[in-house]
């Protein structure tokens, strides 16, 4: 497999440290990717003791991004449980649902951890999650051991059973599936879609909050979530006498003088339209008077004419 992929690649480098760390599999939990492909693993669980889901043994998918460690994994459980979904993308905070609060340490482990944690909490309307009565769960439970990966064959054989009388789980392995719980949170639809509802309704007014930074002309500064702040107020470093502020009074002078030079350009073409209407009216005026004067004299050749002819003869 290793010369199959790129060994220089962050991700790969981590599956394969990921797999041969969990080569061995645990009484608990069991995962190692397909020959064929290192970026899907299968993976087994055990029922939590002391919950309905005791003695069950289920299976399913994980489905690693190649911006591993830095994008966090798809979740898919396969065996009937009546706690997650089968063949649907459970929402975990450590799922490919909530990549805003994964975390680069966590690993493949720990989504296993994750998964044995949650099967006896409340699904309460959560993604790819089912609230089935515990008789049912526990009859699910019982069939999980027969049930069959087309992959990995049966599960049940994956895992050592647990030492007679030992608890399946050690208390600091225990410790910290408590830690995850608490640490992580199931989402519901109704609580993915408020907040994709929260963040259309915040987005214009991010824009307007933008408007004050655009605009700004005076002597006062704008704080990060654009609420104008007086220069006088801005904190001081201690020890550090105040200085003005150089950026807001270039702001000023730059606002000042591009305000100078469209005045000065409106003026300038308001006399150049006045000049060439003076100029317009003057050419029109000698227009007028050329047209006058040569009315005029042919109006005396006429005359002359006419007095030529009709003067007395000899």
């Amino acid at each position: 497999m290793e010369k199959k992929y790129n060994t220089r690649s962050p991700a790969v480098k981590r599956l394969m440290r990921e797999a041969a760390e969990m080569s061995q599999a645990t009484q608990d939990y069991y995962a190692r990717p397909l020959e064929d492909n290192l970026f899907e693993w299968h993976f087994t669980v055990r029922g939590p003791q002391d919950t309905e889901f005791q003695d069950g043994v289920y299976h399913g998918r994980i489905i690693v991004p190649a911006e591993y460690p830095m994008k966090p994994p798809d979740i898919i459980v396969l065996t009937p449980n009546g706690r997650f979904e089968i063949g649907k993308k459970i929402c975990l905070s450590i799922s490919g649902f909530h990549p805003e609060s994964w975390q680069p340490s966590w690993s493949i482990r720990t989504a296993l951890l994750a998964i044995i944690a949650f099967m006896p909490t409340p699904g309460q309307g959560t993604i790819g999650s089912l609230d089935y009565p515990k008789d049912e769960r526990q009859r699910l439970a019982r069939r999980s051991k027969t049930w069959n990966c087309d992959t990995c064959g049966c599960p049940n054989d994956l895992l050592p059973e647990p030492a007679e009388g030992a608890a399946s789980t050690d208390q600091k392995q225990q410790q910290e599936m408590q830690d995850i719980v608490q640490n992580m949170a199931l989402k519901s639809e109704e609580e993915i879609a408020a907040q994709k509802t929260k963040s259309v309704d915040s987005s214009p007014k991010a824009e307007e909050q933008k408007v004050p930074v655009e605009k700004a002309g005076d002597e006062s500064t704008v704080n990060p979530i654009g609420h104008p702040t007086e220069a006088s107020t801005l904190p001081l470093t201690t020890g550090t006498p105040a200085r003005p502020s150089t950026t807001t009074s270039t702001r000023s002078s730059t606002t000042a003088s591009a305000r100078s030079a469209s005045s000065s350009t409106r003026q300038t073409a308001v006399a150049q339209v006045q000049r060439s209407n003076h100029v317009y009216d003057f050419m029109i005026l000698l227009l007028v008077g050329a047209i006058a004067a040569i009315l005029y004299r042919r109006i005396n050749l006429m005359q002359e004419a006419e007095g030529g002819l009709g003067g007395p003869t000899e």
